[in-house]
């Protein structure tokens, strides 16, 4: 893999991103983090969430009911009993989906090494997968 295309990764980053590592629960800098923008994979950029869909799930990782259109992709654990999901331009993982709990239906757990957030004073519900040339600023 090409890694001169990606952004810059710390060892941890690189342990959860391209080893499917994880992260200790409620750790991560957006467990209890609700400021209007866009989380995007921490590899490539892709937009990935909007926070309008983030809530506070109490499992100590941030959770999201939907995910932007084709931004990721599922696929079903070893274990047979969680679905991964991985960011659907550089296949980077970042958590798991649970799907049929309560009452929004999908709970998508992301790994707070995976992301990166972006502040956007005026938040926009439809964010392309490429963020050139948009006014967003890192957090």
């Amino acid at each position: 893999m090409d890694q001169s295309k990606y952004n810059p990764l710390s060892p941890e980053e690189r342990f959860v991103i391209e080893r499917k590592g994880t992260e200790i629960s409620f750790s991560g800098e957006y467990d209890d983090f609700y400021e209007s923008g866009t989380y995007v994979c921490r590899r490539c950029n892709t937009a990935l969430y909007h926070s309008i869909h983030k809530f506070d799930a109490h499992c100590g990782w941030s959770a999201f009911d939907k995910e932007i259109e084709g931004s990721v992709t599922r696929i079903p654990d070893q274990d047979g009993m969680r679905t991964e999901i991985v960011c659907e331009a550089c296949k980077g993982h970042l958590g798991h989906v649970f799907v049929g709990e309560g009452f929004r239906g999908s709970r998508f757990n992301l790994i707070h090494q995976g992301l990166n957030y972006l502040y956007s004073a005026e938040m926009k519900l439809e964010v392309p997968h490429k963020l050139q040339g948009h006014q967003l600023f890192l957090h």
